[in-house]
């Protein structure tokens, strides 16, 4: 029966053609079923992507500000940390001090015939275990009580001290870590908002980065004169200091965690501003907030600082006719901007 078979025809090209054809399809059907669609994703217009930069530095801003805090916090966990290292040096000096005293009088009875038990156990290894007995005391003179007393005084200063420094250690390791978590967050967000920006042409990112402020900002310089009756409409010298300071640094770069002189971020601005009016203002723009006077928006003045988000995470320094100097964000430095460009949280008045 098999000698009857036919004998199996050798592919030809249009056999080719007919398997390559279905690799194609069988690769489009892949794509499809991976993908949902065969069609790349259309680029983002610079509208969108504006959009969703200045989301991107409003969450870094909300972050940065809780950077803020956490630092301000861990650097006077840090301060407090030395100050009781430098107190507890000092008291451990007075306390060896006492000790020594206590040796001197120990010597004494020694080389007179015998040495007091009471002061054997002052001058041993554990001396706190001795001076939590209280029958050395009946046991010994009086300048040997009022010694001991010194000496279990300073024991537990230093004590306390060293407790009270390990509970600074501890907080401060969790400061940190928060800090790290914060840094972390910001970072992200702003290298999320570099690389939409690198997206678009030098063009499209200076109208993302520019606007009206940096129009205000160009006409508005440190010597003219709307900064000098900006200043002079201010309710007191020290808030015209402050504006006109902000007014030099129009043009400084923004700087997440920056204080100046040289760049910023919005709290640090507005703390700098005052700072060289003479004034301390808090580190964070949710502390700033409460550093004055709160001001309705219809009466502003120069010098006011105005916040902005339901969050306060953005302030600047308001000076007059409905704008302000404020440090947006890393894709504009320090400039002249209208008030109503950000949702309005409050105003401060803080002189």
């Amino acid at each position: 029966m098999g000698t009857h078979r036919r004998p199996r025809q050798r592919a030809t090209g249009g056999g080719r053609v007919r398997t390559a054809g279905t690799i194609a399809l069988a690769g489009a059907a892949t794509a499809t079923g991976l993908g949902g669609t065969g069609h790349a994703d259309p680029q983002p217009t610079a509208a969108q992507v504006r959009a969703k930069v200045d989301k991107l530095y409003q969450e870094a801003e909300v972050a940065t500000e809780k950077y803020n805090g956490a630092k301000e916090k861990a650097d006077a966990a840090e301060r407090r940390l030395e100050e009781l290292r430098d107190e507890a040096a000092r008291k451990e000096d007075r306390l060896n001090s006492a000790r020594e005293a206590l040796g001197s009088v120990a010597a004494a009875q020694y080389r007179s015939g015998g040495l007091d038990p009471a002061l054997q156990l002052a001058l041993s290894s554990d001396p706190d275990r001795y001076l939590d007995g209280a029958a050395f005391v009946e046991r010994a003179g009086s300048r040997q009580t009022a010694e001991v007393g010194r000496v279990r005084k300073e024991l537990r200063e230093v004590e306390r001290l060293r407790g009270a420094a390990r509970v600074e250690v501890a907080s401060l390791k969790s400061r940190r870590a928060e800090l790290k978590r914060h840094r972390e967050t910001v970072t992200g967000k702003l290298e999320s908002a570099r690389r939409l920006l690198s997206r678009l042409t030098a063009e499209e990112r200076a109208r993302v980065g520019g606007g009206t402020g940096d129009r205000a900002s160009r006409a508005a310089s440190p010597g003219s004169r709307e900064g000098l009756s900006a200043g002079a409409q201010a309710p007191d010298s020290r808030a015209a200091a402050a504006v006109a300071y902000a007014y030099q640094k129009l043009g400084s770069p923004y700087v997440w965690g920056a204080t100046g002189p040289n760049a910023f971020d919005c709290s640090g601005l507005t703390q700098a501003a005052y700072r060289a009016a003479g004034i301390s203002l808090p580190r964070t723009t949710y502390a700033q907030i409460d550093a004055g006077r709160r001001v309705a928006r219809s009466e502003l003045l120069p010098g006011d600082l105005v916040f902005f988000y339901s969050g306060i995470s953005h302030v600047g320094i308001y000076v007059g006719n409905g704008r302000m100097i404020h440090a947006p964000n890393p894709s504009a430095p320090v400039r002249v901007a209208p008030v109503d460009e950000m949702p309005f949280a409050g105003a401060t008045r803080v002189v």
